[in-house]
């Protein structure tokens, strides 16, 4: 599914496919790609509520926002609330309006379980994107240029989708009556306390090749070569029932192929897609869920297995195809930071399929908001200025990790410090509790590469 199932977006796509203006040239023969990654923070209770939010005009947005900055505790808690939502969301949108990604995942971004209903992608660009925000934050004036999608994916979660085991282990399982509350979040494939929480989607300017994009929501844990059912405690966590069914992935593992239109004829970028389950919250459950997460697409990139994908194909990624992983992996690759197996994420980074520059050179993503934070939480962090997320410390957990195939000339982690133009747009003390994180925007950064053709 995307956006050129409807008329508008169609006019866009003829806009920028056709005509014979530069601007039109340029794009068909383009030569720089810009790809990033972002945990929007969008985790709404509900899908319903992340939905009517994307669906306030502009206009309603800014009533909103300006009664809020006159005196927010005058305000009816509903309007109150939903002031404070319209502002994060004007914010990130800003910060996709600065940096201007041609492809972008879009992590924690709420949808209906199966990806089917797009009404919160397409509220997001018509309301949104497509109007100027502001890089000096809520009640800033309109400085940025609008930016276009014309190609949006939503995908199938198993978050919230009940498993109909106890896979918490705590004597009960959870059913339909549960929705809402952490028994069924905790009894579900992957944790959401109800199905689509947590979900994940793409934007893109170029065209995402649906037909041949492989999802992995059905793979089974067990299947992974090398995987056993976690011993812990002295037993193993799942019953043998549970480990004959227990889905790999928290979410989804999605192969997207992008085609670019360049000079040569069409580029195909693999955008491989997951955002794998934090490895806490558990008794270790989750720290070797994580690890076999990430160990999923590294396998899939060196074609160390076979998979079959939920259609019921099967193979790896074929050799020599560009790739860039993207997500919220919820994993550093420095020893000692986070909780994670940060070896598995070392290991992805070390091998030589994947761009040495930028996993272990001069191009590693970076950012002077980072070391700024870093030094102001005593972060013990080994790579401060790596950091693009402002939890336990401070984590490198978000990556785009581009194959060796890709001519790679840019990176950057989008984190602006206190003396940088944008830094409203992460900290600003006059919105929410504490004026940071997802109060504001998000508690994680965009993370982006760009490779040259």
């Amino acid at each position: 599914m995307n956006f050129l199932k409807t008329a508008a977006a169609a006019a866009i796509s003829i806009a920028l496919l056709s005509g014979c203006n530069d601007n039109d040239v340029e794009y068909v023969n383009h030569t720089e790609v810009k790809v990033a990654a972002y945990n929007l923070s969008f985790d709404r209770a509900t899908f319903a509520d992340l939905v009517a939010e994307m669906a306030l005009a502009s206009s309603e947005q800014q009533t909103l926002v300006d009664a809020y900055l006159l005196d927010r505790d005058a305000m009816e808690p509903a309007d109150k609330t939903t002031a404070e939502k319209v502002i994060q969301i004007r914010n990130v949108a800003a910060i996709i309006q600065k940096n201007r990604p041609d492809v972008l995942m879009m992590g924690e971004y709420n949808n209906d379980g199966t990806g089917e209903d797009l009404s919160a992608l397409t509220g997001f660009q018509t309301n949104y994107l497509s109007v100027a925000q502001s890089i000096d934050g809520a009640g800033g004036e309109a400085n940025l240029e609008p930016i276009e999608y014309p190609f949006a994916e939503s995908y199938a979660t198993n978050t919230g989708l009940l498993s109909g085991f106890d896979l918490n282990n705590d004597g009960k399982i959870a059913t339909e009556a549960d929705l809402g509350n952490y028994d069924y979040a905790n009894d579900s494939w992957g944790f959401g306390l109800y199905h689509g929480q947590y979900a994940f989607a793409l934007m893109s300017k170029y065209e995402i090749d649906s037909e041949n994009t492989r999802t992995f929501q059905n793979f089974k844990w067990k299947d992974l070569e090398g995987a056993e059912n976690p011993f812990l405690d002295g037993e193993n966590w799942y019953t043998d029932e549970e480990w004959q069914n227990m889905t790999l992935s928290s979410k989804n593992h999605v192969d997207a192929p992008i085609l670019v239109p360049t000079k040569d004829g069409i580029e195909t970028i693999h955008i491989l897609m997951s955002h794998p389950t934090p490895p806490v919250f558990d008794t270790g459950k989750n720290l070797l869920q994580n690890s076999a997460e990430v160990e999923f697409w590294h396998k899939y990139v060196t074609n160390a297995q076979d998979f079959y994908d939920d259609a019921g194909n099967t193979g790896a990624l074929k050799d020599g195809a560009h790739f860039v992983i993207v997500g919220d992996q919820n994993l550093d690759a420095a020893t000692g930071a986070g909780d994670g197996l940060t070896e598995t994420m070392a290991e992805l980074h070390a091998d030589p399929v994947v761009n040495q520059n930028v996993t272990n050179g001069d191009l590693y993503p970076t950012s002077y908001g980072a070391a700024e934070y870093a030094a102001d939480i005593s972060s013990t962090h080994p790579h401060p200025n790596r950091i693009t997320a402002e939890f336990s410390g401070g984590l490198n957990v978000d990556h785009a990790i581009p194959s060796a195939s890709l001519n790679v000339v840019d990176s950057g982690v989008y984190w602006q410090a206190s003396y940088q133009d944008g830094h409203m747009l992460f900290n600003d003390a006059r919105i929410g509790k504490y004026g940071n994180g997802k109060d504001i925007s998000s508690d994680h950064r965009m993370v982006w590469i760009k490779a040259k053709f």
